[in-house]
């Protein structure tokens, strides 16, 4: 069992940054396939970045060339560097955990077992 808790979600004006981190329990975090989604009030939960145990990332289109997504192996902890951010970025994003065959970094939310309760992300502008 894993228990993801995310944090740093807040309001923000439009060109400004974030930083989303996701705490997780357990001793065998590195082990799993870490992702970040989002979803905006009325829409389907969308996926935004994705990073493999070997720390291959992965980005929707949208959000590439501006939000960057690491993990700290030591720490137990994901993060979502968000720059940049557009009124378009506003939604609650979740962090998820998935335990994928060779540790691969995968953009489907049904290969993630595990999901944070998420934390607001609010962009004006």
């Amino acid at each position: 069992q894993v228990q993801l808790v995310e944090s740093g979600g807040g309001l923000v004006q439009a060109g400004g940054s974030l930083r989303l981190s996701c705490a997780a329990s357990g001793r065998i975090f590195s082990s799993y396939t870490m992702g970040w989604f989002r979803q905006a009030p009325g829409k389907e939960r969308e996926f935004v970045a994705t990073i493999s145990t070997s720390s291959f990332q992965y980005y929707t289109d949208s959000v590439n060339g501006r939000f960057t997504i690491s993990r700290d192996n030591a720490k137990n902890t994901v993060y979502l560097q968000m720059n940049s951010l557009k009124p378009e970025d506003t939604a609650v994003y979740y962090c998820a955990a998935g335990s994928r065959p060779g540790g691969l970094a995968t953009s489907n939310k049904r290969n993630y077992d595990y999901w944070g309760q998420g934390t607001q992300v609010t962009v004006s502008s």
